[in-house]
């Protein structure tokens, strides 16, 4: 099949809506893994074992599980526990909680890089736990990560064709709907290749401006 650069023209703004649900369900995720993978990083930190265990048990079986499961399990399964959520939030929620448990490991190596003797001088200034982790540490841990944060989040972007397999309408829903009305599907689904490559094109430029701009800041 020739590639029809009109019929792709023609097609072309079927793919806005479809689009911007992509993104805005990146973004929601993005926001849920980068403060949910904090929390988790803390918590697995946590100086009571049990709330350590049960944080590394649960962060292990995240990254030990396929994504597709986890989308399927929050839109099939918890329906029957009386917890209902629309086609979008329930794919957001899935990529967000997926992520977390691996930026909660980007966090965590950031925070055991930081030398003993941060943690010694906050101890001798008398500053507790949490005022040491908010001031101190997390400020000083998370900079040199950011290039792996962003890793994860434009891997998240690449992911969320996924969420296809729960009825939302993203780019390659569409795609795939529009091939499946005209028998054309190279166009389609050249289509999405190039807008996923544009986007994770500037979103890795993004990303890389953002640590030259941190590290400027040092």
């Amino acid at each position: 099949m020739i590639f029809d650069w009109e019929f792709a023209a023609e097609i072309l703004p079927q793919f806005g809506p479809a689009l911007w649900i992509t993104i805005q369900a990146t973004m929601a995720g993005t926001a849920i893994a980068l403060t949910l993978g904090l929390v988790l990083a803390l918590l697995r930190r946590s100086p009571a074992t049990p709330v350590a265990w049960c944080t590394a048990g649960f962060i292990e079986f995240v990254r030990s599980t396929p994504l597709l499961v986890q989308l399927y399990f929050l839109f099939y399964v918890l329906p029957e526990f009386g917890i209902k959520l629309s086609p979008f939030a329930t794919g957001a929620l899935g990529l967000g909680l997926h992520y977390a448990a691996y930026c909660s490991e980007v966090y965590r190596a950031g925070i055991e890089s930081i030398p003993r003797g941060q943690w010694e001088a906050a101890a001798a200034l008398n500053l507790g736990r949490i005022r040491t982790l908010t001031r101190i540490i997390v400020p000083q841990a998370i900079p040199p990560v950011v290039p792996a944060l962003g890793n994860y989040v434009i891997a998240m972007f690449k992911d969320t064709p996924l969420l296809s397999a729960i009825t939302v309408l993203e780019l390659l829903q569409t795609a795939k709907i529009i091939g499946a009305e005209t028998f054309r599907y190279v166009e389609a689904l050249t289509l999405v290749g190039i807008l996923f490559l544009a986007l994770s094109l500037a979103s890795a430029a993004g990303v890389r401006r953002l640590e030259h701009r941190l590290r400027r800041e040092d």
